[in-house]
């Protein structure tokens, strides 16, 4: 059975457009995607980083979630991952956001994202997917953090070139 799953992608080392551009084709090979915008937005940790590359994109797919969650992290490793520091730079980050109405929480993942309804970079790009979009009964184009958004868009349409 088919599932529609968001999944965050952002980067800010190397060269970030085209290392989010392979995760994208990569996730394609698990199901049909759809990308949002691409956005800029400054680094949410430690401030002497590069700003980030964000994106969300919708992902239809049969995958179990932690089947979905060990392609993601075999992805980020493929991009070179490497973790420096809590909420530091990084080539490749490609968290599981939301899986179809369910909510998990275990030690490898919780879901929805425990920070999507606190995060600009996240919530403006989904939005562009989906904007009736609702977590936890509430419409997340209502959410406050979303009248003051810190990201400006670089591209639209199909920059990742599906």
């Amino acid at each position: 059975m088919s599932i529609v799953t968001y999944i965050g992608l952002g980067s800010n080392l190397g060269d970030s457009l085209q290392i989010m551009a392979e995760a994208v084709h990569k996730l394609a090979a698990l199901g049909a995607v759809k990308t949002s915008k691409l956005y800029q937005s400054p680094p949410m940790g430690p401030q002497d980083q590069p700003n980030y590359l964000n994106a969300v994109v919708q992902l239809t797919t049969d995958l179990a979630p932690l089947a979905l969650l060990d392609e993601l992290q075999r992805f980020e490793q493929e991009s070179g991952r490497v973790r420096l520091r809590h909420w530091g730079e990084r080539t490749l980050d490609l968290d599981l956001l939301i899986y179809g109405q369910e909510q998990i929480q275990n030690e490898r993942l919780t879901v929805p994202h425990a920070g999507v309804m606190e995060r600009d970079f996240v919530l403006i790009p989904l939005l562009d997917l989906d904007a009736g979009l609702q977590l936890k009964g509430q419409l997340l184009k209502d959410l406050p953090i979303l009248e003051h958004p810190a990201l400006d868009v670089l591209a639209t349409g199909n920059w990742a070139k599906i």
